[in-house]
């Protein structure tokens, strides 16, 4: 029997048709990634990060001409997965597997988040399926970056139909589950107290801290080494197994006296949500604070990001807006022009974020 080959044009227009996505391109684009990642999850979760993003590159490994950007792009999707809902981490889930580490993910049930203007987010992996909405409505799915959004027709009740599917409802309020508001000098002072009252430290090998005397417009410039560095810091700590360790650390001259480990006992989010909260207070305090770009489009703006925010933050602007094209920056949203006064005031309120047009 003759084979025939499949160029690779013709092998991802059935790769994105087997996962839901147009086949009329032959990109390799982040829908597309985040869709082999919600396969990945179904088959292998729970599992750590690395194992989705391992299993994602070899699927991949002769479709990419820049394995190195593949990586990054794949990664980038991880934790897209993980600002949406798909994705839910060990400390998100309640469960009695004795052997579970702190980095695994699990997929998320099936369910969704109904939004203002009457769509919907649709979240979760099926665990048997390519998805649990019915091919007539799985059709509809918009695919934004790494969001799906379902939009209503007319006279139709999204909630009401999707409930009636089996998909959990989620409120946009305990999606967002935003933390307390405070001002930034006083989540700055909290976390010095608790940092101060814990024992002294002993030595830790590779070290990283954030060094807030660097340009906050240039996120992976920020971490470094300790050296001879004394004072207080965002700062991450090796651990034998499993990602490394969120904290606040205090320094003498590059050596470690107390580390107090993130996040605090009892908060909802994770321990970066913890550490990046800390860090846009300790920025504003010291009077540089973490800065957008703010870029006008038709109908609204963009906004170009330069550091990560916390997790309920994210939310909140994709609630709000839309994920859109990075422009020399982490990750952007457009944000519709009715909406931009009250997401710039969420920004400046929450997180201490200043807008400045000129950034890159």
């Amino acid at each position: 029997m003759a084979i025939t080959p499949i160029d690779q044009s013709e092998l991802l227009r059935h790769s994105r048709q087997a996962l839901g996505l147009s086949a009329q391109a032959d990109m390799i684009d982040e829908p597309f990634l985040a869709n082999c990642l919600r396969r990945a999850a179904a088959i292998f979760s729970p599992c750590s990060g690395a194992t989705l993003v391992v299993a994602v590159l070899e699927s991949l490994a002769y479709l990419s001409p820049n394995p190195a950007d593949l990586r990054e792009a794949v990664e980038f999707a991880l934790e897209g997965l993980v600002v949406t809902g798909d994705l839910l981490e060990l400390d998100q889930v309640a469960l009695n597997i004795a052997e579970a580490k702190n980095n695994w993910l699990f997929a998320a049930p099936p369910g969704f988040i109904a939004r203002p203007d009457g769509s919907v987010f649709v979240i979760g992996i099926a665990p048997d399926a390519l998805s649990a909405l019915p091919a007539s409505l799985q059709q509809r799915i918009i695919h934004q970056r790494y969001v799906r959004v379902l939009k209503s027709a007319l006279g139709e009740d999204l909630p009401a139909l999707l409930a009636e599917l089996g998909l959990l409802e989620h409120s946009e309020r305990a999606w967002l589950k935003l933390p307390k508001e405070t001002a930034a000098e006083e989540l700055h002072r909290e976390m010095l107290s608790r940092l101060t009252a814990q024992p002294p430290s002993g030595h830790v090998e590779d070290l990283l801290v954030l060094d807030p005397a660097a340009r906050t417009n240039y996120y992976p410039g920020r971490w470094k080494s300790p050296r001879q560095m004394s004072g207080t810091f965002v700062a991450r700590r090796p651990q034998a197994y499993g990602a490394p360790i969120w904290g606040f650390a205090l320094l003498d001259h590059g050596a470690l006296a107390r580390f107090l480990d993130l996040p605090l006992k009892g908060f909802r989010w994770r321990g970066c949500d913890a550490a990046w909260h800390l860090q846009a207070a300790i920025d504003h305090c010291r009077g540089v604070p973490q800065r957008y770009r703010r870029r006008p489009a038709t109908a609204g703006a963009y906004f170009d990001f330069f550091s990560p925010l916390p997790l309920w933050a994210e939310r909140h602007l994709a609630i709000v807006g839309q994920p859109a094209a990075r422009q020399q920056s982490l990750f952007t949203y457009f944000i519709a022009e009715d909406d931009l006064v009250a997401e710039e005031e969420f920004l400046r309120r929450r997180l201490w974020l200043n807008c400045d047009d000129n950034a890159n």
